[in-house]
């Protein structure tokens, strides 16, 4: 038998012989869709068929009554809102002994009464239709439920962000992450994430990465924050070591923790730093030419720190400026002044400009002033009136007595020096010579010493003055 069907073959029945190409007839091309693209038209056609699903359900009549009872509880919270927010209100205020740290926990959970009230409700709610009822009439009040308490959760756990900003920003997205955790979207969520990205040689950098890393990368760097600065207030009170030496111990502690918080986070999310060597070269290399500055005071910094020259509490002089130092920081040194200005001194400043450190090696300041009297007093009694003068002012030191000495003879008056030693001088420079100074006047004017002050004599002579023509008018004239 014939293994054909058919009648036999001939010229013109093709059978299986292939057809030949029209090489005049147009190919077909199918429009191409980016694969990236696809996968989140694949995933949105999803979430539309299951949200299509989910309003269908919504229309059963068990489902109709937990949201009508979702509803009803919520306006319940509200009345006792209303009702029992000012008695507690009061209450508060009648806490005045309480610390602070539990009026504060009153007050946040005063704002979120209806919330408070609205979570209670509805897990009352829910556990009594449990008892009552078939599972599936609670189920979606449920929902609702662990939403409403997660919800209430991330508020209170967020108030412990001191930013505003960054409190937002992390309520925000924990409320849109606990959201698709509990309705079952993550996987969704995920895959629309990942499918948002480029690849950078071998290393796939996609927006599930990046939102990823900052979450990891910013909860290490928060408890790497919270480590270091609970370590370095320890470090700042521990008298036996010094202060340069303690703003050296935080920086290397606080470069460490942060550096290694950044590591850990970027390496937990599964990215390849090896593979960004060439890229992470490049941007180094201009950032430092473009961060020199920064750079230089970052090291200067280190080395004020290592070598003690500069400490904070110092009583330092730089060109017009004068101040204490108030902190020593990575960039900059903070010079606080006698009239309550704050200086930020960058570090390399500190490092090549002349400083004088008042307080470098001790406390102890000697200052000099000037003055003169006139050639009729006796200078011996003059330089006994001035070092007892100095002796009586208060910031004065006794154990470097004062002394005093002739300079020079003046125009007019016997000059002297006047140089006493003080020992703080935080407390002000020009005050202490002001109170010197005014003691000196009290002193020479109990005594009848007087202070000169230059005089001129100058005389206009009548007549022709010399040099000028005959015709001239004489200046007395005018």
């Amino acid at each position: 038998m014939s293994g054909h069907v058919g009648g036999p073959r001939g010229p013109d029945n093709l059978g299986d012989r292939a057809v030949p190409a029209d090489d005049t007839a147009e190919p077909t091309l199918e429009p191409s869709v980016p694969e990236p693209v696809e996968e989140i038209l694949d995933v949105g056609q999803g979430l539309l068929d299951r949200g299509e699903i989910f309003l269908f359900s919504m229309m059963r009549e068990s489902n109709l009554y937990q949201i009508g009872l979702a509803i009803v509880l919520f306006g319940v919270a509200y009345l006792l809102r209303i009702t029992l927010g000012p008695r507690i209100r009061a209450w508060m205020g009648t806490r005045e002994g309480w610390p602070k740290w539990r009026m504060r926990i009153l007050v946040v959970i005063h704002q979120r009464l209806q919330a408070i009230f609205f979570v209670a409700l509805l897990w009352g709610a829910v556990l009594i239709l449990r008892e009552v009822t078939w599972p599936s009439r609670s189920y979606l009040l449920g929902i609702i439920a662990t939403l409403a308490f997660a919800w209430l959760t991330v508020v209170f756990l967020t108030r412990l962000i001191k930013s505003p900003f960054l409190r937002k920003l992390v309520r925000y997205g924990a409320w849109t992450y606990v959201t698709l955790r509990i309705l079952g979207l993550t996987a969704e969520a995920s895959r629309i994430l990942d499918s948002i990205g480029f690849d950078l040689g071998e290393v796939r950098i996609s927006m599930l990465i990046i939102l990823q890393a900052l979450v990891v990368v910013g909860a290490l760097v928060a408890l790497a924050r919270f480590v270091t600065t609970t370590t370095s207030r320890r470090i700042q009170s521990n008298e036996d070591i010094s202060p340069s030496m303690r703003v050296l111990i935080v920086k290397v502690m606080q470069i460490a923790f942060y550096g290694l918080a950044f590591y850990i986070g970027v390496k937990a999310v599964g990215i390849d730093l090896t593979g960004l060597a060439v890229l992470s070269g490049a941007i180094g290399v201009g950032l430092g030419f473009g961060l020199q500055k920064v750079v230089s005071n970052l090291v200067s910094g280190v080395i004020i720190l290592l070598d003690k020259s500069i400490k904070p509490g110092d009583v330092i002089s730089l060109g017009e400026t004068f101040g204490w130092i108030n902190t020593l920081g990575a960039r900059y040194a903070s010079v606080v002044t006698r009239d309550g200005k704050e200086y930020l001194i960058p570090n390399e400043d500190l490092i090549t400009n002349q400083v004088v450190n008042w307080s470098h090696s001790d406390d102890f300041v000697r200052l000099d002033i000037f003055f003169g009297t006139a050639y009729h007093d006796d200078p011996h009694d003059v330089r006994k009136m001035a070092i007892a003068a100095a002796k009586s002012v208060d910031r004065v030191l006794s154990f470097r007595p004062p002394v005093c000495h002739i300079v020079g003879f003046g125009d007019s008056s016997v000059d002297y020096i006047l140089r006493f030693w003080i020992k703080d001088p935080t407390g002000g420079l020009t005050n202490i010579r002001g109170n010197v100074y005014l003691a000196l006047w009290d002193a020479f004017r109990e005594n009848g010493v007087s202070i000169p002050f230059p005089q001129r004599e100058v005389k206009m002579m009548g007549g022709e003055m010399p040099g000028l023509p005959k015709d001239t008018p004489d200046p007395q004239d005018d």
